[in-house]
């Protein structure tokens, strides 16, 4: 799927562009990856760690909000994986007007620029935070995944399709929790904060996400939103097994945090089809051609809500011990 093809990943230097670029060198043969981001400094990182694959990676300086430079860069370009997001809860609070720019213009940017290029397949990535948003951060995503699931009715005469990946926060990414209770056990303190002890999370790898990001550029016809299965954890079981008989006091639910990750609605469900190792959440549009819903899959009940506090499978103090140590490894 990904030989001889031409990718461009917007903000390409973050934890998911830096681990695509690895597992898509290891696993396929690219005509060429363009790395589309704004900090020259994490280019040049960047270009230093993967050296010897030179003649395969190409670096843009450059900014979503700026459609011109996005065409410019979409030149020749098969595939675009839209990863460029405004993501910090707070900042997005503090500064929404800059979150919109980037999170909703920069979208619809990515969208025009696609369809006036080369680009035949698009894949956005979103977050549980768009689901029944309560921040806006996940305001922004909401918009930004309707951007991109209705671009496909653009499309025309055009070979070129629009999908949506939808996971929580990546284990060990940037901003997440194990980064911020790592270095708090890194600077020798015994003490790891929750913000409530009913929290639960979503564990995804980056390998799991990268792979259901490849399925949809593979796999979607248009429209669709993918979603992984994948096990759940309690926050204070992660705190056990990364800080065994640690003191976890509850500070309090901070602006715009949920209790609970979510991925399906209850509102999506009329649309949500379960495969064996993922759910697809189909178009409500018009223009969607139900003969486009892709073989193997079972609509699920009507009242089905994905949630990370309800889900099915669960992780241990053991299970996560056990993954820990790999998440490390990967942490950037």
């Amino acid at each position: 799927m990904l030989n001889n093809k031409s990718i461009l990943i917007t903000g390409g230097t973050g934890s998911f562009g830096n681990h695509f670029v690895e597992y898509v060198l290891e696993h396929y043969d690219p005509k060429k990856i363009v790395i589309y981001s704004r900090d020259e400094y994490k280019q040049f990182i960047m270009a230093n760690k993967f050296k010897e694959h030179e003649d395969k990676l190409r670096f843009f300086i450059g900014d979503v909000r700026d459609k011109e430079r996005l065409t410019r860069a979409l030149n020749g370009i098969d595939y675009v994986i839209h990863a460029a997001a405004l993501k910090q809860v707070p900042s997005c609070e503090y500064n929404p007007l800059e979150a919109v720019k980037t999170n909703i213009d920069g979208a619809a940017n990515v969208i025009n620029a696609s369809l006036d290029s080369t680009v035949s397949r698009v894949v956005a990535l979103s977050t549980d935070k768009a689901v029944n948003p309560v921040n806006l951060y996940g305001g922004t995503k909401f918009v930004s995944d309707k951007l991109f699931t209705a671009a496909n009715s653009y499309a025309g005469e055009k070979d070129i399709r629009f999908s949506v990946v939808r996971y929580g926060n990546v284990a060990g990414s940037r901003g997440s929790v194990i980064p911020f209770f790592k270095k708090i056990i890194d600077d020798g303190k015994t003490t790891l904060p929750i913000t409530d002890y009913r929290m639960t999370r979503f564990w995804i790898s980056l390998e799991e996400g990268i792979k259901l990001v490849i399925k949809a550029l593979t796999e979607a016809q248009g429209g669709e939103t993918f979603i992984s299965k994948i096990p759940s954890f309690k926050v204070t079981d992660l705190a056990q097994a990364m800080l065994p008989n640690c003191d976890i006091p509850e500070i309090g639910i901070r602006e715009g945090e949920k209790l609970h990750e979510v991925m399906v609605s209850k509102e999506d469900a009329p649309y949500t089809y379960e495969y064996e190792n993922h759910y697809i959440i189909y178009p409500h549009y018009n223009w969607w051609n139900k003969d486009m819903i892709l073989e193997g899959g079972r609509k699920v009940d009507p009242e089905f809500v994905y949630s990370s506090g309800t889900n099915t499978q669960w992780l241990s103090v053991s299970d996560l011990k056990k993954r820990l140590d790999s998440v490390y490894e990967e942490m950037i």
